[in-house]
């Protein structure tokens, strides 16, 4: 080998390993910049919440704080359910399930609205739409559901804006039972 080749390697191997060691360092010094974007620890924590409700008897509501906000977790007797499933669709004033987990398109009806298939189960964010009030439970206002006193929106036994300000249903979160008594948000 002459001494021109053996330059011209060892010349390359000192640029790879220059820009190697460049993009180590480059790394090195970007990464707690992009890792402070992620959620903190705290955040990541409730980010799903499991909810146990084991002891909720019918015609109960449970509030849970997730994300900041109240959940309502109400277990629904027969005539809220039979009020609730009652309903005209074109007597609402929002007619989409506003349900996480289902399709957008989804409508309105009880059984889009419920966590169960026998609609004993409702589990929705407590925030009126209107100006994010708290809606007060347990049969108030007109349609047997929740009542906004702020600005007077009545909410029915589904969680469904009937009357008032309030533009769209009360939101239904992701939400899935984890076994027979428990229940996961997010």
């Amino acid at each position: 080998m002459s001494h021109a080749e053996d330059t011209g390697s060892r010349r390359d191997f000192l640029y790879v390993a220059t820009a190697s060691a460049g993009a180590v360092a480059t790394g090195a010094a970007v990464w707690p910049l992009i890792n402070q974007m992620n959620p903190s620890a705290d955040v990541q924590a409730l980010a799903s919440i499991e909810v146990d409700v084991a002891d909720m008897e019918v015609g109960t509501q449970l509030t849970v704080k997730w994300r900041g906000k109240p959940v309502f977790i109400r277990r629904r007797t027969a005539g809220e359910i039979e009020a609730g499933r009652a309903v005209n669709l074109d007597d609402l004033a929002d007619n989409t399930s506003q349900n996480l987990n289902l399709d957008s398109e989804a409508d309105g009806s009880d059984q889009n609205r419920t966590l169960d298939e026998a609609g004993e189960w409702l589990v929705m964010l407590g925030v009126c739409t209107h100006l994010g009030c708290v809606p007060l439970g347990g049969a108030s206002g007109d349609f047997g559901g929740w009542f906004c006193p702020c600005h007077g929106s009545h909410y029915d036994t589904a969680g469904r804006i009937r009357k008032g300000p309030a533009p769209l249903n009360l939101l239904v979160p992701q939400t899935a039972f984890l076994s027979d008594t428990v229940i996961k948000l997010g």
